[in-house]
């Protein structure tokens, strides 16, 4: 499936800090991450975009404002990042999700929509010591994404698996200092990989 953008009609990107990226104190509401890449991809005939991104959501809190965030834009598109902060509050503040409990809060965001859908999966890359023993808590939740996405019949970005062959690379911090929040390039990255599997 590809996706054709109608200049008439609103793209929302929810999701995390990864998506957020200072779009609350941006008068455009954009941030200077991947959407405001994407947003300047679409050149002048680009649909409305807006991000509905909020630092430090898991899934369950996305869909707690699900409605008032999301559905109330009348969205032509939504495209969907969540999930690293439901792994990550397991190892900072002993707080996990199960995948059952985050598989059940993707569907409560999938379930309402009536248009086309991009799940981005969550992604961790290989940068500090002991990260990689998130891959435990990470890995099924991942499969969840997967799975979802073939189910709703959405389109996937595969944004684990390709930053992570880029990393070998360019090496893992160059992407996201932290693992987990994109660089410049990190975001330049997922933009480029939105186009491609979804535009192109």
């Amino acid at each position: 499936m590809t996706i054709v953008l109608d200049p008439r009609r609103t793209v929302v990107f929810a999701g995390d800090s990864v998506t957020d990226c200072g779009r609350r104190t941006d008068p455009s509401g954009l941030g200077d991450g991947y959407v405001r890449n994407l947003y300047d991809d679409f050149g002048a005939n680009r649909p409305t975009v807006v991000n509905a991104g909020i630092s430090g959501n898991r899934a369950v809190e996305l869909a707690a404002r699900w409605a008032d965030d999301v559905l109330a834009n009348d969205p032509a598109l939504v495209s969907i990042l969540i999930g690293i902060n439901d792994t990550w509050r397991r190892y900072d503040e002993n707080d996990p999700t199960t995948p059952e409990s985050f598989e059940a809060s993707y569907r409560s965001l999938l379930d309402p929509l009536s248009c086309p859908v991009v799940l981005m999966e969550p992604f961790l890359l290989p940068v500090k010591d002991g990260q990689q023993e998130w891959r435990e808590d990470l890995d099924p939740k991942l499969e969840v994404v997967r799975k979802l996405a073939v189910e709703y019949g959405a389109i996937l970005v595969p944004t684990d698996v390709e930053l992570n062959q880029q990393a070998a690379s360019t090496g893992p911090a160059a992407l996201a200092g932290d693992g987990v929040h994109p660089s410049p390039a990190g975001h330049r990255a997922l933009a480029d990989l939105w186009r491609q599997y979804v535009l192109d």
